[in-house]
């Protein structure tokens, strides 16, 4: 236990008013203990401690919680860019490492899931460095391990869902409560006034979307109450939380610009669409990422196992896998689920900025 020096056995001559004879070495004497004290408190501390201490003293504090590499950058790249380069502390936070993602490029098609997992971690490296985000970690069980990807299937265009065989070290297999909690210990270390991730349908319905989704939002709850297993953490609560959305109007002409212009593959712009399309009206907030194009461009060339760009195109687009084009957009759109809107706001009533409304300190 650290204790306060007490007084010494002489403690000198008293000095009389107005005498300042040894005032300066009583306040040097006086700083020197009280540095010990922090050296002393500090030194208590555990390295999560220190880093979340640390992390006070940058004042706008944005988590992302995705899936597998390359979610990010295709839904919140630009925005990650924006904030980082405003200098905001940006924390990436990646479910698993993407095992079972389809390969494109055919030179890679040899990949077995651990040789993916691991050619995947190096491309969300460097597409980490093109947007300028530091503070990328996996999220990992108790004992260390890491979460692997469930797969998926589809049920029909647009529509996936967890497979009939799916690895019990999966995500889509875990207990949902212990990866809630496993998210609610990265919360309570960034101490993020600002949380990002998937709508309630996964983007697509991907099980592992989905599951990120349910666990992010029990985390939350979690992350700001007690911690029976680890009483010394202080309880966090997050002022706003974010879903990553498109509004309909704007998915629709996308796709309707890439079916006029003959883009090959080109999805039909009356057709159903994924769960992260929304009516317009849900659209709470969009953060104009144009400044940022060129970081979100280097960003999804980095994630070659998943996507290619067709940037020379009447409608320049991006293709996952399954080969249909999606016209790149400069805006990025999200639904506020929890917190209070702030302005500034644009001609449409939404939200500009995701700190919006929120008191910095």
């Amino acid at each position: 236990m650290t204790t306060l020096p007490g007084p010494s056995e002489d403690p000198g001559p008293a000095l009389a008013p107005g005498d300042t004879a040894g005032a300066g070495t009583a306040s040097h004497d006086a700083l020197e203990a009280a540095a010990d004290l922090v050296d002393d408190v500090a030194g208590e501390l555990d390295p999560a401690g220190l880093e979340s201490m640390e992390r006070l003293d940058q004042p706008r504090r944005l988590l992302f919680v995705h899936a597998h590499p390359d979610d990010e950058t295709i839904g919140t790249g630009g925005t990650m860019a924006r904030y980082a380069q405003a200098g905001a502390a940006v924390t990436l936070l990646t479910a698993t490492r993407g095992e079972l993602g389809d390969i494109v490029p055919a030179e890679l098609a040899h990949l077995g899931p651990d040789e993916l997992a691991e050619h995947r971690t190096g491309e969300l490296a460097t597409a980490m460095e093109a947007l300028g985000v530091e503070d990328h970690r996996f999220l990992v069980r108790r004992d260390g391990t890491g979460y692997r990807d469930s797969g998926m299937v589809w049920l029909r265009p647009g529509q996936a869902a967890v497979g009939e065989d799916v690895d019990p070290r999966s995500l889509a297999a875990a207990d949902p409560e212990e990866v809630a909690q496993r998210i609610a210990d990265v919360v309570r270390e960034v101490r993020p006034q600002v949380v990002v991730t998937y709508e309630p349908g996964g983007g697509y319905g991907h099980p592992d979307h989905v599951r990120v989704h349910e666990a992010t939002v029990r985390a939350l709850v979690l992350a700001a109450g007690e911690d029976r297993e680890q009483p010394d953490v202080v309880p966090w609560s997050v002022a706003k939380v974010y879903w990553s959305v498109q509004p309909e109007s704007l998915a629709r002409a996308g796709v309707r610009a890439l079916a006029e212009a003959g883009a090959e593959g080109a999805a039909d712009p009356d057709g159903p669409l994924p769960s992260a399309v929304v009516p317009d009206a849900e659209v709470t907030t969009v953060v104009d990422a144009s400044g940022q194009t060129a970081a979100k461009l280097a960003a999804l060339r980095a994630h070659a196992t998943q996507l290619t760009l067709d940037l020379d195109a009447p409608v320049p687009a991006m293709r996952l896998s399954n080969g249909v084009p999606q016209a790149l957009q400069p805006l990025e759109h999200f639904h506020l689920a929890h917190g209070v809107p702030g302005g500034p706001f644009d001609a449409d009533g939404r939200e500009t900025d995701l700190f919006a409304g929120i008191a910095l300190s």
